[in-house]
């Protein structure tokens, strides 16, 4: 299987079924470039600056910038060269992981929904679920020998940071700081190692295309010399190009749920170049799938009614997955 991989050959033309219809082609040269996404330093003794801009962060954008985070840069440049060296693999040690099932926990896969899609995309992904540690580990790739070390310390360290995230983003909400924490339950952790490699007509097809992230939070690690994630804001797509050193936040659904609406899972795509490869590490926290997600009671009033319907994570993430990517915001199938 591993023939499906982008990643197991080198492409001198697109093929058909990568190619979008004209009027969904990612159109770069209007896309804007050199616009600033928020950046929140966590390493400010000003706590209440913090969550403030975080506040700020969420309802403006629904994405920003961290700084001084705690994940040390030599751990963070461990995970990207061990990631680049799995996606080096010999095809026949690729292929042992491959598969197109979205219901595997830990797979190797190539564009997003193979068996629903029509027209595909330029990514091959591996896919881990990374909570419990010890329940999944013993199954992650065996090579690169140092890949199962490497990426379980970071997914401990991620997990605590979003915990930390969510402290404050239910702070610059009036609400207590465990709120976000304790409604989502315990949580599920997801990783998706993301290989773009050079594509011949990058103006015809995506990375990925429009989307919102159907978990809780996303943080999402970089390639900084290759850009790539694309965010829309005030109705244009807007370039991000993060500081040195920083991660990137990215609010999922159920946080504009959890906030009614206040904080925004906005829409972000990837694109594609001909020059060179690309990789990015997002790390996804997902609620329990059996708790009872909907707007904050607190949030709740006359002057702001609910906006969603209460529902499970494991309603709402077949949902997600029973349809295409880029169709209409998830959510929406949840209003009230």
């Amino acid at each position: 299987m591993a023939e499906h991989l982008l990643s197991t050959a080198v492409h001198d033309t697109l093929p058909g079924n990568y190619v979008r219809p004209e009027s969904q082609r990612p159109r770069l040269a209007e896309v804007v470039t050199g616009a600033r996404i928020p950046v929140v330093d966590l390493g400010s003794p000003d706590r209440a600056e913090v969550v403030a801009a975080i506040g700020d962060a969420c309802r403006s954008h629904g994405f920003f910038q961290v700084l001084n985070h705690g994940i040390h840069a030599d751990l963070i440049a461990s995970v990207t060269a061990v990631g680049r060296d799995f996606f080096r693999l010999p095809p026949e040690e690729k292929a042992k992981l491959y598969s197109d099932d979205p219901a595997r926990k830990i797979r190797l896969s190539t564009s997003f929904n193979v068996r629903k899609e029509t027209v595909h995309n330029w990514r091959d992904y591996l896919r881990l679920h990374c909570h419990p540690l010890h329940e999944f580990v013993p199954d992650w790739p065996s090579n690169p020998p140092d890949f199962k070390d490497t990426m379980s310390t970071y997914c401990k360290e991620v997990r605590e940071l979003g915990f930390r995230l969510y402290a404050a983003i239910s702070e610059s909400l009036g609400l207590e700081a465990s709120y976000m924490k304790e409604t989502l339950g315990e949580q599920e952790q997801h990783m998706a190692v993301n290989f773009y490699p050079p594509c011949p007509e990058p103006e015809l097809t995506y990375g990925l295309p429009a989307h919102t992230d159907p978990n809780a939070l996303t943080i999402l690690l970089m390639d900084l010399d290759v850009a790539g994630l694309q965010v829309l804001h005030g109705g244009k797509w807007v370039a991000v190009n993060p500081q040195p050193g920083a991660l990137i936040i990215n609010i999922g659904d159920q946080l504009q749920a959890l906030s009614n609406g206040q904080y925004r899972s906005v829409w972000h795509r990837a694109v594609v170049n001909s020059d060179r490869e690309r990789m990015s590490v997002a790390s996804f926290l997902c609620p329990c799938n059996h708790v009872v997600l909907g707007p904050a009671q607190k949030l709740v009033t006359e002057d702001t009614p609910a906006v969603y319907r209460n529902y499970t994570y494991d309603e709402y993430y077949k949902k997600f997955w029973s349809r295409n990517l880029d169709q209409e915001h998830c959510l929406e199938l949840f209003r009230t």
